[in-house]
C-alpha cells in the first residue's frame, strides 16, 4: 500500500515536474541528487513528461554537472552515458526498508518505557491508597 503510493506520487510529482515551481520538483531534483538515481523506474520514464520535451532530462539526474550539455539530456541515447540511469522507486524503497528495524527498535524502546512507566505510576497509586488507610 505505501509503495504503491509512493510510487504514484513519485509518477504524478515527475509528469508534473516544474510546471509550477513547487515542492515536489525540488523533492525530485533532492533524491535523484541524494540517491543517484534517475525517474521511477529508470531515466528513460523522463521521455513521458511535458519536460522531456521541453528542456530534457533534468540536470539533478546528471553524473557531473560539468559534463552535461542540455543537447545531450535531450537525446536518451547520449543521456544514457551522462545521466544516472537507476530508477529512485526502487532505491528509495529499499533504503526506507533497511532502515525500517532502526525505526522497528526505537519504538520498541519507547514502549518498553511506557510500560515502566505504567507500572510505576500503579505502584505509587497503591501506596499512596494504603497509606491513607492507616492514618485514619
Amino acid at each position: 500500500q505505501i509503495k504503491a503510493n509512493f510510487e504514484t506520487n513519485l509518477n504524478r510529482a515527475l509528469r508534473n515536474y516544474n510546471t509550477t515551481a513547487d515542492q515536489h520538483s525540488d523533492a525530485v531534483d533532492t533524491i535523484q541528487r541524494t540517491l543517484h538515481c534517475c525517474g521511477v523506474q529508470n531515466y528513460t520514464d523522463w521521455e513521458k513528461t511535458e519536460y522531456f520535451v521541453q528542456r530534457g532530462i533534468p540536470q539533478s539526474c546528471c553524473k557531473s554537472q560539468d559534463d552535461c550539455p542540455e543537447g545531450d539530456l535531450k537525446d536518451p541515447s547520449k543521456a544514457k552515458a551522462k545521466v544516472f540511469v537507476d530508477g529512485c522507486f526502487y532505491l528509495v524503497t529499499s533504503t526506507m526498508e533497511s532502515k525500517m528495524s532502526i525505526v522497528a527498535g526505537i519504538s520498541f524502546g519507547i514502549a518498553c518505557f511506557q510500560l515502566i512507566g505504567i507500572f510505576l505510576a500503579c505502584c505509587l497509586s497503591r501506596h499512596i491508597t494504603n497509606n491513607q488507610y492507616e492514618m485514619v
